[in-house]
């Protein structure tokens, strides 16, 4: 009879196309951090047993649950052929409580995809049975979906609308000088003609430059 290995329920997308699953995201020392936006709809199911694969149950015979969340981060393993960077996080203990806190905190409802999730393990905690490990202790932010998808830049930093200064008005000509015999209204007519308003202003021209008498 063989052990049963353990085994985690592929996503529907690598189920279709062949794939395994990404791999775990791995904490091992504090200080270690995974950082992504979700890729793919958070799942929950049943914890197994490390050792031999087998599911876990609590001592009242209910199923010990825990849920999935697969994040895409900047990581990549050299040992792990085609490496895309996507790791499953497998949620539960401590660090249920501790992105469920930070949901909250991002006044979301729950993980869905496109929402970003920061984890870290800061320290460990205190062991609560001889022989057993303490338990890892994370801290976690969480940016929703809708608040990562807005790009619109800060009112406050958006750049002002330049309004180009009013041309100056062109400067009007010097009104030309009464002519002996016409009345304002007679020169303002001559002059809107061109041909007189050249010989009008011949003659301004010529009497300018005449010496006055002695």
């Amino acid at each position: 009879m063989t052990t049963p290995q353990q085994h985690q329920v592929p996503s529907a997308d690598d189920f279709l196309m062949g794939g395994g699953g990404a791999p775990s995201a791995k904490f091992p020392t504090p200080g270690t951090t995974l950082s992504g936006r979700i890729t793919e709809r958070p799942t929950v199911e049943q914890q197994r047993d490390i050792k031999d694969g087998s599911k876990k149950f609590w001592s009242d015979g209910n199923p010990m649950m825990q849920l999935v969340v697969t994040v895409q981060t900047d990581e990549r393993d050299p040992q792990l052929e085609e490496d895309d960077g996507r790791r499953r996080l497998f949620v539960k203990g401590q660090l249920k409580n501790a992105i469920a806190d930070a949901v909250r905190a991002a006044g979301a409802r729950g993980l869905e995809v496109g929402g970003s999730l920061n984890v870290t393990y800061t320290h460990d905690g205190t062991a609560t049975q001889r022989g057993f490990s303490p338990p890892k202790q994370y801290t976690a932010q969480y940016v929703a979906a809708a608040a990562n998808a807005l790009h619109t830049p800060d009112p406050g930093t958006a750049p002002q609308q330049q309004y180009a200064a009013p041309a100056a008005a062109p400067a009007q000509a010097a009104p030309p000088a009464a002519i002996p015999g016409l009345t304002p209204e007679q020169l303002q007519a001559a002059m809107a003609n061109p041909a007189t308003a050249a010989l009008i202003a011949q003659q301004q021209a010529a009497a300018a430059t005449t010496p006055p008498p002695f």
